[in-house]
């Protein structure tokens, strides 16, 4: 055998040179911290993460803070900036610092690298500004040869170590660096354990590794026809460039992606000494988080194996020991190991993701990061913390996403529901690890490409895996759930699921899953069932169960939500913005108050003429063929409208009320044309079969009556119905309309006056783009308020608005405030006004292309544009209150919920926005955040 002499190989000049002030520090040792601030100084703590990654900084934090950290150094973002933008080139000076940096962990450990008698072995990991775990590459035991192997093993006595350790260098190699496919290096070691009888990988001794890493050999040259590389320098290289190249990968960029992180950042590489937790019963390597990631308790929470390498835990192909039981097989370790949790958590003021490594009875911290928590965590922890003064209540509330109040409040699966899936048999899996909480139904999928492929095509799927890797990040994005038969709850599935806020269950072991057949196979009460791709699931992230079939959801309790309301108690003391919702029924204004809505922003009285007992009514007033019918259809109306207002007045309790009136177009309460001319059809043909003559007389009236209905669906029908005979142009042609329902808002309020309640209406005009429109209805409602109040020996307060849906009155703002009181902007209209878009055939036929290929940055009807309709809305702000000083102005489409948007809102000078009352909450924080990121 040759062999090896470790020199450092000279890299390849560039094919496209780097200019010269690119040649700078590119490599920083652990304890070189102070050096790496100094060159970042303006930009502080900020810069620093910026510059050497997360995971770099953090790992030199600890080295100063005397926490024991394996002796390493980083290869800065900036470095892999220059290699990425200057033809996969490493930039000038950058080899050398890091072959330097190679020398001094030598002298620093006493070992060399490449050395046959007393070998140094790194591992090399990638590490960007933000946390994206799993996503890009790692390398373990770089150093390891043929050689050095032998010479590890006379030094430590240990064979069965040292060709475990090899086999994982040579298989991470193979995959991460050399791009062989990872599965059969997996297959090559079923097979070893199914010929000796073993189903654990501890179970193989030191022969069967020194078999398997032979044949892991093999296998990377026969998929890319060059050997696995002996030299420990070129090892080093190839592990450096696979890192950098890494951040361009395909699992990388989508997380990128899913998690609004810049593409430009780059990532750092750590090159860090290696301690072993592969060496004996003496030795381990975990993963644990300082406070519980899943419900935000105060208690070290985690997984550990003894007899492991660090990949074991987080890759899930082990099922792990929680991080309670290391006190009982360890508990010197695991008291200091407690006592580093708590100083690293105290002094980065959050809870923390750490690895690490037992060597032979030696603690090893590997790193820290702020730890992914589930939203209930992460509310509960900055409630907590806040309590415990570790940071502020302002700290608090950044630290908590408006995204993660909105998971929080996801539908759950109430106990009745379950109690009757166990009694019909239906629950598949009773206890696994409730990696993710949460509420999840489904259609089951075996593979990422797939989930991805049917949530495009509008389907739920549940995504199902023996285990989850980086590389099905783009599934578990797209999936409504998780499922994995293997890992615990630090396993890849249960930090991406806690990440995207993904209800997920992990290490569900009864679960036989075969992906090549599509299908899992488990026992249940001596039954065998099958579940194949397609089948629905329903699982509980929070309890760790999983059902067959489609379970029904129910509504969040909200006030049981005891640190939510602390911190959104907290935002309300911060936010200066409103927040309203938009309620169309009693009920909805009552949920609305119950999450803390401070009045109504839209009532969409049309929704109310839906309701099952109403639309004959309004079909009546419709098809009248003259004024006089249609007040007596609308005269039928009238109570009923006054009853739903009054209960929205009642629930509000002397909060403001804004009442839209009617806008669609009347066509939209008829049926459709094509149903029309369907049924005319098919009565027609069971006319030929009627025999006796009260049967045709019935028919025939039918007939009839539908012809008639069919008559005037086509006399109503518009080329451009959005467009045409709707909103303040219907109250203006048929005054009626208007007249019975501001009636209706008056006389309600009224009577829920003389209650006792305070009532605060404020009536809208839909639709309106001249002044003349405004100040010919609001004659009107000014009559009817005085017919009100003279019959009622009462009167009421209210006002009279406008909702700004269209360009034009945005640009005649100050007209149109000359009538109006307040503003309301439509945004949804007028989004669709200004692009001159509809918005259903957009979403339909180009949106997504549109977005997809960066001709819009993004949806306009999901984040409001500022650029365009942004910009209408701040003139309109403007002009109005150029006319009306101090004029009340919110918004009330969908916007409203929009955190993004809401932040717009704060610093345009809105007086509030208006939301869907299940997204208030979110509105809440949002506008708080708003306001501290604008002080």
């Amino acid at each position: 055998m040759t062999t090896i002499v470790a020199e450092a190989p000279k890299i390849r000049s560039q094919t496209k040179q780097a200019p010269p002030e690119l040649t700078l520090k590119w490599v920083y040792g652990f304890d070189e911290l102070d050096m790496a601030e100094t060159r970042v100084k303006p930009d502080g703590w900020d810069g620093v993460r910026t510059l050497l990654g997360g995971k770099g900084a953090n790992l030199a934090e600890m080295t100063r803070l005397g926490v024991p950290v394996p002796p390493g150094f980083i290869v800065t973002t900036e470095a892999c900036n220059a290699y990425l933008t200057y033809d996969r080139q490493f930039p000038p000076g950058m080899w050398e610092q890091e072959m330097a940096a190679m020398r001094r962990l030598e002298a620093e450990t006493g070992k060399v690298f490449g050395d046959p008698k007393n070998p140094l072995m790194v591992s090399c990991r990638s590490g960007a500004k933000f946390s994206m775990p799993g996503m890009m590459d790692t390398v373990l035991n770089i150093g390891l040869n043929d050689v050095t192997a032998q010479g590890l093993i006379a030094q430590t006595g240990n064979p069965r170590f040292v060709y475990d350790s090899y086999r994982r260098l040579v298989q991470m190699f193979g995959a991460v660096v050399m791009g062989a496919p990872d599965e059969p290096f997996e297959q090559v070691i079923e097979e070893v354990k199914h010929k000796r009888g073993v189903k654990l990988d501890v179970e193989l001794n030191a022969e069967e590794w020194r078999e398997i890493t032979e044949r892991f050999k093999g296998l990377i040259l026969a998929y890319k026809g060059v050997e696995f590389p002996q030299d420990p320098y070129r090892q080093l290289e190839l592990a450096t460039r696979a890192v950098f190249d890494s951040w361009f990968g395909k699992r990388a960029t989508d997380y990128r992606n899913a998690t609004n992180i810049p593409h430009d950042l780059g990532t750092a590489v750590n090159i860090q000494t290696v301690v072993f937790g592969n060496m004996g019963e003496t030795s381990g390597t975990g993963v644990a988080f300082t406070r519980n990631p899943v419900d935000g308790a105060k208690e070290l929470y985690g997984d550990y194996l003894i007899n492991a390498q660090g990949e074991d835990v987080v890759a899930g192909i082990r099922n792990t020991l929680p991080i309670a039981q290391l006190r009982q097989d360890m508990p010197v370790i695991y008291a200091e190991f407690s006592q580093i949790c708590d100083k690293l958590e105290q002094h980065f003021h959050d809870m923390q993701d750490v690895e690490f490594t037992i060597e032979q009875g030696k603690l090893w911290m590997l790193q820290t990061r702020n730890g992914k928590r589930t939203a209930r965590a992460a509310i509960k922890m900055a409630v907590d913390m806040a309590h415990e003064t570790l940071i502020t209540k302002k700290t608090a509330l950044k630290r908590v996403t408006p995204e993660q109040v909105e998971m929080l409040l996801h539908p759950q699966f109430s106990e009745e529901v379950k109690h009757a899936a166990r009694a019909a048999g239906n629950r598949l899996v009773e206890k696994a690890v409730n990696a993710s909480p949460g509420a999840a139904v489904g259609q089951a999928v075996f593979d990422a490409d797939t989930a991805e492929k049917w949530a495009k095509e509008g389907k739920a799927v549940i995504m199902v895996r023996p285990e989850t890797k980086p590389d099905d990040v783009h599934g578990m994005i797209a999936a409504k759930g998780i499922l994995t038969s293997r890992g615990g709850a630090t396993s890849h599935a249960a930090v991406v699921a806690r990440q995207f806020g993904t209800p997920a269950v992990c290490g569900a072991d009864k679960l036989q899953i075969n992906v090549e057949q599509r299908l899992f196979i488990v026992e249940v009460d001596d039954h065998v069932i099958e579940v194949h791709e397609g089948d629905w699931l329903s699982i509980d992230g929070g309890a760790g169960e999983v059902y067959r079939g489609q379970l029904e959801t129910r509504e969040p309790d909200f006030e049981s939500e005891i640190e939510l309301k602390s911190l959104l108690a907290w935002a309300d003391e911060v936010r200066t913005l409103g927040v309203w919702a938009n309620a169309d029924y009693p009920k909805d204004a009552e949920r609305a108050r119950r999450y803390g809505a401070e009045g109504v922003g839209l009532c969409r009285t049309e929704h109310m003429f839906f309701e099952q007992e109403r639309l004959p009514l309004v079909q009546e007033m419709i098809m009248a063929m003259s004024k006089a019918r249609r007040i007596v259809a609308l005269e039928k109306l009238l109570p009923m409208q006054r009853k739903d207002f009054e209960g929205i007045f009642r629930a509000m309790a002397g909060q403001p009320v804004i009442i839209r009136l009617l806008d669609p177009p009347l066509h939209e309460f008829l049926p459709s044309h094509h149903q029309l001319v369907q049924e005319l059809a098919d009565l027609k043909v069971q006319l030929q079969h009627f025999h006796t003559l009260s049967e045709i007389d019935a028919a025939l009236a039918e007939v009839r009556q539908k012809e008639d209905i069919l008559s005037r669906v086509q006399a109503l029908n518009e080329s451009n119905p959005m467009l045409g005979l709707r909103g303040d142009r219907l109250g203006i042609l048929m005054p009626e309309i208007t007249e019975m329902q501001v009636r209706a808002i008056l006389e309600a309020a009224i009577n829920v006056q003389r209650q006792g309640i305070k009532v605060h209406p404020e009536i809208m005009i839909p639709l309106a783009g001249h002044v003349n429109e405004l100040a010919y209805l609001k004659k009107l409602v000014e009559s009817v308020a005085a017919e009100v109040f003279a019959e009622a020996g009462a009167t009421v307060e209210y006002k009279y608005g406008t909702m700004i849906e269209v360009p034009r009155a945005a640009l005649t703002a100050d007209q149109m405030a000359r009538e109006a009181e307040f503003f309301s902007f439509g945004t949804n209209d007028l989004t669709q006004t200004t692009f001159g878009i509809s918005r259903d055939d957009a979403e339909a036929k180009f949106l997504i292309d549109y977005t997809e290929k960066g001709i819009l940055p993004e949806n306009p009807f999901r984040h409001l544009d500022r650029d365009g309709v942004g910009k209408l809305i701040e003139m309109t702000v403007l002009l109005g209150r150029s006319a009306r000083p101090g004029m009340h102005m919110g918004i009330c489409g969908e916007h409203g919920g929009d955190p993004a948007s809401i932040a717009f809102c704060h610093q345009i000078g809105l007086n509030y926005v208006s939301c869907s009352p299940f997204r208030v909450p979110i509105a809440r924080l949002a506008a708080a955040q708003a306001a501290m990121n604008n002080s």
